[in-house]
């Protein structure tokens, strides 16, 4: 008998998510079931063994490839170091699971052998299973690829738009069968048909003229208004609290988008390590009850951070937030740095912050914000003591664009060459971020811009607007796309107010590892007639060619240039300077450790200089 044949059972029509076949006779192969839709989403397996063999005929490498990563043979150890049993168990899955990859590749007539100490494994008993077991040979037969003779499913939603590959003639698989029921009741889904469904399926392969016909029936059901949300597993978060952030709209029309906003806004509050929502059978009133799983994250969080500059000195940075503190979400979280340690220029720097955020208010996309920060500033050319308060709204348009805007009042005592005075100012923040890196930390896809503007006016001293601008972009390419092409530009400029009479820090300088490696910290500036400040305007970029080596080292090469200009908006006179080096990466679960070494290529530092830079995420 065939290894595959006992294999061979009839399926319920009403499984929407398994296809049986009907097949003519060819050879000695009967009835072979297209195993379900999930059978299909297989596994990535270890790497393959000496003992353990696998041969191929009527199909190329890359089916062989698919085969070996599905095969549960290759993923244990050596099968002579197994216990027997163990050893057959995987053989006796591998017909199911290699069977699903041919079908998934159009191979719809197949032969699989898996042999053990040559022994067919479907063939040993049980109860009589051998001491040991030395070598497992598999042998796959893949026979002709099939054809989509018929491919047809309906009823589909006005707008469907169906895989080009499900149409007659095209190469035949599971795969595109999945795909095409899957894009039919995703577009039943979004029209409100919460409940829309494979309601009959009618497979067939001709293996004489090696086709396969496809007749999908679907039931896309009646349009579904949302229901009430009912939270499970929490503990210390009020269930008001949860819907509350949850936003569901209950009443209107279902909509899957709308659901998975309702998810993304209770991972973002923090309170949660898990978000689960599950769709519960429609009431009578067509409407969709939604039952959310969730598992509460821990209270408190203690969290440390280190950078290393070799001019700028050490920063060491620490924070303490608790998640919920009243019931509903609401964060609150104390920062401090310290910076400037063993610097080449100036004192010790010192910040304490806190903020206070409550989710959900006033909509559940909004969050508000409280905060409080004491800052001593010690530069080369200036000192600063200031106190700042803060109220403000970040809002959520969607999953990739941000918004935020703030009130701050500041009161600064600054000396610097101009003078020894005191500061008041009122300004308000409005920005606006877009981001769809693949990661934080360690981007190697997508992009990042962020734009804010802050109209400020200071007490006895006018008005202005500060504009800063920053856009960074990933690209991935080569072998496992293991080489990472890095671009940044950063854009600022200083409108109105009188120079001398402006916060120091609230003018720009260039040089460090946020603008240019390879020049001293904040070391390129402007002229006010004699005295050196901050500029008016500021203009940088960045450019990284970022390469994995092996494990998890990588190496980068890198290249950063910036400019200094006195006047706003990039008008008149300007000084430029710039860097380059190379750096290395450790991959660690928190972010890449950074090491970067660099040099001044131009501006005013020393050719022969070397700056180094230690710290924990890519540099931008």
């Amino acid at each position: 008998m065939s290894a595959i044949r006992r294999h061979c059972r009839r399926v319920s029509q009403r499984d929407p998510f398994r296809f049986p076949v009907a097949t003519a006779t060819v050879g000695i192969m009967r009835c072979r079931p297209i195993p379900s839709f999930a059978a299909v989403l297989l596994a990535l397996a270890g790497p393959a063994l000496a003992d353990v063999t696998l041969e191929l005929t009527d199909a190329d490498s890359a089916l062989e490839d698919d085969l070996r990563a599905a095969s549960r043979l290759f993923d244990i150890d050596t099968p002579a170091s197994q216990p027997a049993q163990d050893v057959i168990a995987a053989a006796r899955a591998d017909y199911a699971r290699l069977l699903a990859v041919l079908y998934d590749a159009g191979y719809f007539g197949p032969d699989v052998s898996i042999r053990l100490d040559g022994r067919e494994a479907d063939g040993i008993s049980p109860f009589r299973t051998p001491g040991a077991i030395r070598d497992a040979a598999i042998t796959v037969t893949a026979g002709r690829p099939f054809r989509l003779g018929v491919a047809e499913i309906g009823p589909t939603a006005p707008r469907t738009e169906l895989p080009e590959g499900f149409a007659a003639g095209a190469p035949a698989g599971t795969r595109v069968l999945r795909q095409a029921a899957e894009a039919a009741i995703a577009e039943w889904r979004s029209e409100g048909h919460a409940t829309a469904s494979v309601a009959d399926q009618r497979i067939t392969a001709r293996h004489d003229a090696a086709e396969l016909d496809a007749r999908i029936t679907l039931a896309p059901g009646p349009v579904a208004s949302f229901g009430a949300l009912t939270p499970r597993g929490h503990e210390r978060m009020r269930a008001a609290a949860i819907e509350r952030i949850a936003g569901l709209p209950v009443g209107e029309r279902f909509d899957p988008e709308t659901l998975d906003r309702v998810a993304a806004r209770l991972r973002d509050s923090g309170a949660f390590t898990s978000v689960g929502l599950v769709e519960q059978p429609l009431a009578p009133d067509e409407s969709l009850p939604i039952r959310a799983d969730l598992v509460e994250a821990p209270l408190r969080r203690l969290g440390f951070g280190a950078e290393i500059e070799s001019s700028g000195g050490a920063t060491l940075s620490a924070y303490w937030l608790h998640r919920n503190l009243f019931g509903g979400a609401e964060r609150l979280r104390f920062d401090t740095e310290i910076g400037g340690i063993a610097a080449e220029d100036g004192g010790i720097d010192a910040t304490a912050s806190a903020r206070y955020t409550i989710p959900a208010v006033p909509t559940p996309d909004t969050r508000l914000g409280f905060g409080a920060t004491l800052e001593h500033l010690d530069d080369d050319s200036y000192e600063l003591d200031r106190i700042e308060l803060s109220v403000g709204l970040d809002h959520w348009f969607s999953d990739r664009l941000t918004g935020a805007l703030a009130l701050d009042l500041s009161h600064a005592q600054i000396t610097d060459r101009f003078s020894r005075r005191n500061v008041t100012m009122l300004s308000l923040p409005a920005g606006l971020t877009w981001d769809n890196r693949d990661d934080d930390f360690d981007a190697t896809e997508g992009a990042y811009a962020s734009a804010e503007i802050a109209p400020f006016a200071i007490a006895d001293d006018g008005a202005g607007a500060r504009l800063t601008f920053d856009a960074r972009g990933y690209r991935s390419f080569g072998e496992r796309d293991a080489t990472t092409l890095a671009a940044r530009l950063q854009l600022g400029t200083v409108e109105g107010g009188d120079t001398t009479r402006l916060p120091p820090d609230w003018l720009f300088f260039s040089g460090g590892a946020g603008t240019v490696r390879g020049q001293s910290y904040q070391s390129l500036g402007a002229m006010q007639g004699a005295t050196p400040t901050g500029g008016r305007s500021f203009a940088g970029a960045s450019l990284e060619l970022r390469q994995d080596i092996f494990g998890a080292f990588g190496a980068v090469a890198f290249a950063d240039i910036g400019q200094i200009g006195a006047e706003a908006l990039w008008q008149g006179s300007s000084d430029w300077h710039a860097g380059a080096g190379l750096g290395l990466r450790y991959d660690t679960p928190v972010g890449p450790i950074r090491l970067d070494i660099a040099t001044p290529v131009s501006g005013t530092g020393s050719s022969g200089d070397l700056y180094l830079y230690i710290g924990i995420g890519q540099a931008f």
